[in-house]
Formats: C-alpha cells, structure tokens, sequence
C-alpha cells in the first residue's frame, strides 16, 4: 500500500506480478522435489511477492515518477531499490516470529534483478548464488513489463513476450525454471486478459 501510494504504475506492477507468481507457483507445486522446496516455500514467496519493489519508497519522487525514460544517472538511483527494499524489509520483519518467511521476502526484494548470467544487480550474483524465491520473482516480474504498457513503451503482445523469456533462459532466467513458467503461457494470458487491455506494441523497446 505505501508503495502504491508513491507511484500508481508500480502499484499496478506489483497486484500484477504478486498473481504471476500465484500463478507460476501453482506449477512448481507439482515439481517441489526437483527444486528442494515444498508447498510451505511456495506460500511463503507468494506472500513476499507484494513486497518486492518496497525499495522503491526510497527513491525520489521526480526520479520515481518522472515520465519517460531514464537518464544513465537516474537509471543508477533506482538500481538502488533493491538493496535498500533489502534493509526496510530487515528493519519492518525484524519481530516477526517466522524467520524463513523474513529471509525469503528480503531476497525476493534484494536479488529479484540479478541474472543468472551474473550481469544483474545489485551483486552481480549468478546462477544458483541467486535464491530461488529470487529467481522465481525475476519471470514474473520482467513478464510484467514486458506485457504491460510503461511511460516508455506500449504493451508487447504475447508472443513475444514469451519469445523474450524463452530466449533469454540461461541468460537472464533460471534455465530449469523458464521451461516451467513458459508452459503457464495459456494462465497467464487468461489473467491478463482479466486485466483491462493493453495495445501491443510495434517497436522493441530496452526493459528495466
């Protein structure tokens, strides 16, 4: 709510993204010992997905909310987010009794824009450095920019949407969870279209 509260388009972004990850954990359920996890794990990070973007309540308002694209300068502020959604989590859950939810929802806010490449931030983690609640939170996250309209780009129709993110397996996503969360395609796309509708766009756009 806070954060909805700063900038209406990230609050849009994280109703969005915390029913992508619903959606996407409803998969994983069905492979839990393939991962390591269990159902407890699962209700765990889609209970932190909401709070993923927190850090973003410490970016300034002309930054957060500036219409357009941003500059190198101001793209180097908001890469700030994550670590400092990172801190505000540690402080808010520090007398909360469940301590694997504590540390499942500070990552998926401190690592959920490391790739597994390790040319993510804020740590430049890669591969399996990176929590899984992390790695699960990164597809839903960039799925929802990328099928989403922003002040810099209009929507992107399905296809490619799902194009990019099986492309990018092995690079930016976890290339043993993108199979998984591309065979959620038809969920998706009836939780979309539950949303209000989007124009594709006609150009490719770079995605923050």
């Amino acid at each position: 709510s806070v954060v909805e509260s700063r900038d209406n388009s990230t609050g849009g972004h994280i109703k969005r993204t915390s029913d992508v990850v619903r959606v996407f954990a409803q998969k994983l359920s069905t492979h839990c010992e393939q991962f390591g996890i269990d159902e407890d794990f699962l209700t765990r990070v889609i209970k932190a997905a909401p709070m993923h973007d927190i850090g973003k309540i410490a970016v300034d308002d002309v930054i957060l909310r500036k219409p357009g694209k941003f500059t190198g300068e101001e793209y180097e502020i908001m890469k700030k987010h994550p670590t400092e959604g990172a801190v505000m989590l540690k402080r808010i859950l520090s007398e909360v009794d469940e301590r694997e939810f504590v540390s499942i929802a500070v990552n998926v806010a401190h690592y959920h824009h490391e790739k597994w490449n390790g040319t993510g931030y804020p740590d430049q983690l890669s591969g399996e450095e990176i929590p899984l609640e992390a790695r699960i939170m990164a597809l839903a996250d960039v799925f929802d920019a990328l099928v989403s309209k922003r002040c810099y780009k209009d929507a992107y129709d399905y296809d490619r949407a799902f194009s990019i993110i099986e492309h990018d397996s092995g690079t930016h996503f976890d290339p043993a969870l993108t199979p998984l969360f591309l065979e959620c395609r038809e969920q998706l796309i009836a939780l979309y279209q539950s949303y209000e509708p989007c124009t594709p766009a006609t150009e490719q756009e770079p995605i923050i």
